[in-house]
Parts: C-alpha cells; sequence; structure tokens
C-alpha cells in the first residue's frame, strides 16, 4: 500500500518517498559553512522599537537580503553568510547539495550546491515535514559550477512559514539529493552551531577561492506589521561587516496608539453633572430651565449629550419638590437622576446641626427611612431615581451642609439598613475617592450584596484603577469633580487651557475604568453652560461644554471601552477608546494638550475600521466635523491640532 500526502499546490508526494529518500539525510555530515552575526538594538528617543524590520542587502548582488525583526527590547540578532568570490578553474568533480547557511535560521538562509554539468533543468523545492511542497524554485538552466539560492522563509503564496523542520531537495535532470533545514522566527534565542567554514571543493592554494571580507551592506529599518512605535523608514549605505559585531541604530518615531477593537473592559454609563437646588443661599442660581436641560441632555448639534443628572437631598422633606421638575425633563429625554445627601436630618445627628458631625447609631434605622421617602417621592411623582447616595463626601472637613463617617460606620449602616431604602446604593463618595471608606463593606458579603457601585470623587487624589470594587462586580462612578486651577470661588479657570484638562480628566477617569463621570454644577460660569454672571450669556454652551461633548455625544451608555494605549508615553497626548458592542461602531477621544499640532500613528487591531469622521474642538472650533478620513490597511497617521479634542467615529 502506499500512501499519498497533498502539497500546497495540491500535488501528490508520495509518503514512502520521504521515509526512504528524505530521511537519510538526516545523517549525511554536515560541509562546513561560515557567517558572520551581526546583533544590536534600535531605538528612538531611548525607546525600543518593537517588532521592526532590519534588513541588509548586499552591495555585490542587491538580490541577497537578510532580514530579521527586533524583539520586545528593540533588539535584533542576524546572520549573513560571508560571500565567497568567482573562480575560474578547479571545476567541481561531482553533482552534490551542500547543507544551507545559517541552520537554523531565523530570517534567510542560504542553500549552495554544486552541478557536475551544465543543466537546462535545476529546481529547489523546499517542504514540511509532512511531505506537504511550500516553496518552489524554478532555476532553469545553470553552467557547471558552485551555485546557492536564497530562500527567506516564506511559502508559495508570499506568506510566512511556521516554525520547524524543513527538507530542501535539488534537481538537476535525473539526479536528485536532500537535506534538513530548521527555521525559528524567534533566532535571536538560537545557540550557533560550532564554528565552521565553508569553502567549495576546490584546491586550497587557488587565489581566486577565497572569502570576501570586504564585503558592504545597504541597512534598511522600517515599520513591519506591528512594529511599536511606527518609525519613519530609514536607510544606511556602504556598511561594512567583515566579523561579529554589533551594531545599535537610532531612528525617529511617530508616537503609536494601538487600538484593541475586541478587548471590552467597563460598560459605559454615561457622563452629566449636577443641579444643586436649596443647598446655599449664596449660590443657589435657581432650577435649570428646560431649554438648558434640552442643551445638556440632547445629542444634537449644539447640546451635551449628557445622560446622568445629580440631585441634592435636602435634609429637609418639604424641599424634596425642588427637584420634581428638572428630573421629569431629563428622565423625558432619556436620561438617568441620581441623587446625594449632603447631611442627614440635623435632629439624627450627634451635634444637632446640618454642618459636621456624626449620625446617631440610634438614628441609623430613621435616617435609612428618610432616604427611602426621598426615592419614593420621586417615583410617586414620575421622577425615577436610578441610584440613591449614603453621604455626600463623608471625609470632608469643610463649613456647609456635611457629616462625618468612618469605613467601619459605613460598614454597618449598609449591612443592617441599607436593604430597608430598596433602591441601587451608591457609596461612599469619599471626596478623593479613599478606598478605606469603601473597603470594609466590599470585604464583608451582607454589606457587599448591598451595595450597586462604587462613587467617589477625585479632588486631590483617588484616580485610579479600583481593583477590591472590580472583583466584587461592582461598577466604579466618578460622581462630582470640577477643575478649578488656578483660581477659586469667583475666580474659575473658564480658558481653552481649563477645558483641555477637563478632558483630560474624564480620559483618565475611563482608563481607570470608571463607567461614569459627573461633573459638579452644570449651569455655572466655569461650568459647562453658562450662567451669565461673568459677563456671559446664560444658558449658552462654554468651551468646558463642546469639550465634554466630545465624550458625551459619541460615547453613549452600553458602550464598552477597549484598549487604546499610546508608545512612546506622551505627556500631552491622551487617548481613549470604546465600542459599541451591538454594532460595528467604533469612538476614539484624542486630546492634544500642547500648543503644537501632534502627529499619531493609529493602528488597530482583532477589527476592521475602513474610515473615520473626526469632530474637533478647539479655540476655534466646537465639536466642528471634518472631511472622513479613510483608513488602509487598519492603520493611518492623523496630525491632532494643537490645544484640541477630537472625537473619532468610525464608518
Amino acid at each position: 500500500m502506499k500512501i499519498f500526502t497533498t502539497n500546497l499546490k495540491g500535488k501528490l508526494f508520495p509518503y514512502s518517498f520521504f521515509l526512504f529518500n528524505l530521511l537519510p539525510g538526516l545523517f549525511l555530515i554536515q560541509v562546513n559553512a561560515q557567517t558572520f552575526s551581526v546583533s544590536g538594538k534600535i531605538t528612538a528617543s531611548r525607546f525600543p522599537v518593537q517588532q521592526a524590520n532590519v534588513t541588509f542587502i548586499d552591495n555585490s548582488d542587491t538580490t541577497k537580503k537578510y532580514s530579521t525583526l527586533t524583539d520586545n527590547s528593540g533588539d535584533y540578532l542576524i546572520d549573513l553568510p560571508t560571500a565567497v568570490e568567482p573562480y575560474s578553474n578547479n571545476l567541481p568533480d561531482k553533482f552534490e547539495l551542500e547543507q544551507n547557511y545559517p541552520n537554523p535560521f531565523s530570517t534567510s538562509t542560504a542553500i549552495p550546491y554544486n552541478i557536475q554539468k551544465p543543466s537546462d533543468d535545476i529546481r529547489v523545492t523546499i517542504y514540511d515535514i509532512l511531505g506537504r511542497e511550500v516553496k518552489e524554485f524554478t532555476v532553469g538552466q545553470q553552467s557547471t559550477g558552485l551555485h546557492s539560492m536564497l530562500w527567506d522563509g516564506k511559502n508559495n503564496f508570499g506568506q510566512k512559514v511556521t516554525n520547524g523542520v524543513y527538507f530542501y531537495r535539488l534537481q538537476a535532470g535525473n539526479e536528485s539529493q536532500v537535506k534538513k533545514m530548521v527555521f525559528n522566527s524567534g533566532g535571536k534565542d538560537f545557540v550557533s552551531l560550532p564554528g565552521i567554514n565553508f569553502s567549495p571543493k576546490l584546491n586550497s592554494d587557488n587565489e581566486n577561492n577565497k572569502f570576501n571580507d570586504e564585503t558592504t551592506y545597504t541597512v534598511r529599518i522600517e515599520n513591519g506589521d506591528n512594529t511599536l512605535p511606527v518609525i519613519i523608514p530609514k536607510q544606511l549605505d556602504n556598511i561594512q561587516v567583515n566579523s561579529n559585531t554589533t551594531m545599535n541604530f537610532i531612528v525617529d518615531y511617530i508616537l503609536t496608539a494601538a487600538v484593541i477593537l475586541d478587548s471590552l473592559h467597563q460598560i459605559i454609563r454615561g457622563f452629566g453633572g449636577a443641579n444643586i437646588l436649596g443647598w446655599n443661599p449664596g449660590l443657589n442660581y435657581g432650577d435649570m430651565t428646560r431649554s438648558e436641560l434640552q442643551t445638556a441632555f440632547g445629542t444634537g448639534e449644539g447640546q451635551l449629550g449628557f445622560t446622568i443628572l445629580r440631585l441634592r437631598i435636602s435634609p429637609n422633606s418639604t424641599e424634596f419638590g425642588l427637584n420634581i421638575p428638572s428630573a421629569r425633563i431629563v428622565d423625558s429625554l432619556g436620561g438617568i437622576v441620581i441623587a446625594s445627601p449632603w447631611t442627614p436630618p440635623p435632629s439624627m445627628k450627634t451635634n444637632g446641626s446640618t454642618v459636621s458631625g456624626e449620625l446617631k447609631e440610634s438614628s441609623y434605622s430613621d435616617y435609612a427611612a428618610h432616604l427611602k421617602s426621598f426615592a419614593d417621592y420621586m417615583t410617586d411623582n414620575n421622577a425615577p431615581l436610578y441610584a440613591i447616595s449614603i453621604q455626600n463626601e463623608p471625609d470632608a472637613n469643610v463649613t456647609y451642609e456635611s457629616c462625618d463617617w468612618n469605613g467601619t460606620q459605613l460598614l454597618n449602616f449598609m449591612k443592617n439598613n441599607a436593604a430597608s431604602i430598596g433602591y441601587r446604593i451608591m457609596m461612599p463618595e469619599s471626596q478623593n475617592f479613599v478606598h478605606a471608606l469603601s473597603d470594609p463593606t466590599l470585604n464583608d458579603s451582607v454589606a457587599c450584596a448591598n451595595v450597586s457601585f462604587i462613587a467617589g470623587h477625585i479632588y486631590g487624589g483617588g484616580l485610579g484603577q479600583y481593583s477590591l470594587a472590580e472583583e466584587k462586580g461592582k461598577e466604579v462612578w466618578m460622581t462630582e469633580y470640577l477643575i478649578n486651577s488656578p483660581g477659586s470661588g469667583e475666580n474659575m479657570d473658564t480658558s481653552l487651557a481649563s477645558a483641555i484638562a477637563t478632558a483630560k480628566s474624564i480620559t483618565n477617569c475611563m482608563n481607570s475604568n470608571m463607567s461614569a463621570y459627573v461633573w459638579w454644577w452644570i449651569v455655572r460660569y466655569y461650568g459647562p453652560i453658562d450662567d451669565g454672571t461673568k459677563g456671559g450669556v446664560r444658558g449658552t454652551v462654554t468651551r468646558k461644554g463642546y469639550v465634554m461633548s466630545q465624550f458625551a455625544r459619541f460615547i453613549r451608555p452600553g458602550d464598552y471601552r477597549v484598549d487604546c494605549s499610546i508608545y512612546p508615553f506622551s505627556s500631552s497626548v491622551y487617548l481613549s477608546a470604546y465600542t459599541d458592542s451591538s454594532s460595528s461602531k467604533k469612538v476614539i477621544v484624542a486630546v492634544n494638550s500642547s500648543s503644537s499640532d501632534q502627529d499619531v500613528a493609529f493602528t488597530f487591531r482583532d477589527g476592521t475600521v475602513n474610515s473615520l469622521t473626526p469632530y474637533t474642538t478647539t479655540l476655534t472650533k466646537n465639536v466642528e466635523q471634518g472631511d472622513n478620513i479613510n483608513v488602509n490597511d487598519n492603520k493611518i497617521i492623523i496630525t491632532l491640532k494643537g490645544s484640541s479634542v477630537t472625537t473619532f467615529i468610525s464608518n
């Protein structure tokens, strides 16, 4: 019985041939050969360049090219066969296929052979271990003498072969020989074969038969499929190699963003702000108008796209109704409402005041009933709450409405009283996102079950991933922040730089796995909608508002964040990326805080992006739509304008 195997071209090759003709080649003595090893590092501004193509081209025969890729440390290793000058006599005395060199090889290898007599049918064929044809070279006619063939490790379709053992067969007329070689793309880790010297079967005293020790190469350093960062290709001419050596090269790079399209992280619940009523008479600007709410929560041109409204829970139940009008409108626009108390009723506190003090332990159940009564009131008046908080900033030392809590007190309330409220609970809303206030609750199974999501603020700290909350399956929300530098109070910063800083803040929160970003007061001169107190027109969108809409209008509830890393690190470019899991929509938000334009090379992986539509906010543009940008082979270089925020939407 004869068993056949099919090669890549569909040819049948008898397996018995391999048993009796190829395998004996495993035991043939290797013919000596010599290579020079060149190693080194490719860097760009001190950063290692990963997966870059490094190619040495023999200047004496430019068809001979030797290539390799740098590893993730920017290191490369390449073996260059020493050149042999042509000879004019001492012809070979037999037909012989020599051992390839280098062997093993990682990029390309030379296959030398001797032809005893002229032949017009020279073929070199590469087979894999199963006998399938991988690559065929039809050389045609060749004269008597020493010849060589260069194989770059690619098959007949131009694809790189997998690591492993391969056989190569020389056929000239009715003569043929077979030998074995080893390919491994990770050749940097190879241990070289013993030191060897290749020379054809010629008289050793023939002056024409000598190594060329003055070989020069053209070196090209280019981008590969996964080069990081993307580099500006570079060519170096007349590089001499006459021994094992180290050569380090420096190239120029382009900031590179790698977007992994199928790498889902946290779900996005949305973006929003607060509408605080009855809190501080000196800072009470009244309820938001219907027009302002539509501007804030609409998704059309010139609107912000908010989806979260945050309210204050008054300690006085007679003021609950203040929140109904705005909450109803937000609900009708598809937004959600959350609410936070700044203080329990004074009668429940240790100091009998709305400022500072603690909740009396004997009042825990009464306080839970107070919170439930607010939530029920909102529901009964067609303004339902999505979630309710236990305390706004329990760790804040302030002179306005407040109440002090520690981690143990919050744990006890969440364990013994929170369930009676009957609504989603968010906590602890620490001013610095101090984990010590919520860790005890998360580490208690009963208390943890009563928490819907962990909320916090990032004033002066607390920005970062909350691993324990994620381990417990809790979403993390940022529920209050404002950019108050360099001024405060009556001198808050309203410049474009402040708006760009807000965009950086949102980006950092999203990249810290936070599901929501909620600004402080929506209608304030330093907020997203002007209150008219500093010379502006009340109800108009500010620079900060347009910057926030670069996120909120295009990243919608139910979207997911995906990986979007930038390399090398940049202190001026901030990126985040998102996907709609129910469609093919992808969103990238790019923040350039530098006053100078910045080129960024985007590469998209594990998915496809064909084109992008940009929307940009600068000093002179407000979420202005630009022309579609075609993306070729999932790669594109985009110039980000100085001091800008740009949102790219895939088409």
